[in-house]
């Protein structure tokens, strides 16, 4: 699989990354042997890139990808671990948040950081984002908690997810910034209009695309355009011989911003059909026809 240069001073990543938000959904548990089962398949399918958050699974998915790590520490130098930082969620292992909010306080990123390099059992995050923008949230005092976290060699490199082209400006203006992490898919075709992916292109920075299935409503569209756009999808992927959700990976992949592409299936067998995703070389009407799906119309 290929690698991808995040952006000029960035790390390298997997072109997926196994994002770990619904590890702890799994029916068969999250003991470290099945974790190191979906693990060693991103590894036979070039994924390196692990995509982490400190509130997955009310603040508790991390500590089970952690055991993994704990029980099987030479993995550890074999991936890139991402976490994110910021949302105060309400869940009984918070009891003292009342109301979800967002924390970029100096103090707040340096727990959090501290609480996932604890939780995931590493010394270092390869990167940490800012979850979701903040009204609050102060630039220079951001930057100041990312510039002694790095210096302490626990961050190696900053980002940001689900920020708009100018919040991103904004904070980049303070700190070196690597990615932003947003929702992208056929479904949602946000970022590729509101100027996120251009500011990627403009800037040589790679963004991480999260929910590019739309969360299952590829395969199970319930209003107008999703059912148009599954249908397209269902015809193409004839066409192509391959299956939904491989076509739909390598859609978001004709993007010239080189994106990296977070899954978040806890199956071994799915995460090995992302190697196929580079197989499909899209007719580029046949890209267009897609996106009209989407909007029910043409373009301009």
């Amino acid at each position: 699989m290929n690698r991808v240069k995040i952006s000029k001073n960035g790390p390298e990543f997997s072109q997926f990354a196994f994002g770990i938000w619904r590890l702890l959904d799994d029916p068969k548990g999250t003991s470290p042997e099945w974790v190191k089962e979906k693990v060693d398949a991103c590894l036979e399918a070039g994924i390196t890139t692990i995509d982490s958050a400190d509130l997955y699974g009310d603040y508790k998915a991390e500590i089970a990808f952690g055991n993994f790590l704990n029980t099987y520490p030479e993995y550890e130098d074999k991936l890139e671990i991402v976490s994110k930082c910021g949302i105060q969620y309400c869940c009984d292992t918070r009891p003292d948040t009342r109301v979800k909010y967002y924390d970029y306080s100096k103090e707040y990123i340096r727990f959090s950081v501290e609480q996932s390099l604890e939780k995931l059992h590493i010394k270092s995050l390869d990167v940490l984002l800012f979850h979701r923008p903040s009204p609050l949230m102060n630039p220079k005092e951001m930057a100041l908690a990312c510039n002694e976290l790095k210096s302490e060699g626990k961050v190696k490199h900053f980002g940001v997810s689900n920020f708009t082209h100018t919040q991103m400006e904004m904070l980049g203006n303070e700190m070196e910034l690597v990615t932003n992490q947003v929702e992208a898919h056929p479904l949602h075709l946000t970022p590729y209009l509101d100027g996120t992916f251009d500011l990627n292109v403009k800037l040589g920075i790679s963004p991480m695309i999260w929910s590019p299935l739309a969360g299952g409503r590829i395969f199970n569209p319930s209003s107008e355009s999703e059912k148009r756009v599954f249908e397209k999808l269902s015809e193409l992927s004839k066409k192509y011989e391959q299956p939904i959700d491989v076509l739909v990976y390598s859609w978001l992949l004709r993007h010239p911003s080189n994106p990296v592409i977070v899954i978040g299936t806890n199956k071994p067998e799915r995460i090995l059909l992302t190697k196929k995703a580079k197989e499909v070389s899209w007719d580029i009407q046949d890209w267009f026809d897609v996106w009209s799906s989407s909007t029910g119309q043409e373009v301009p």
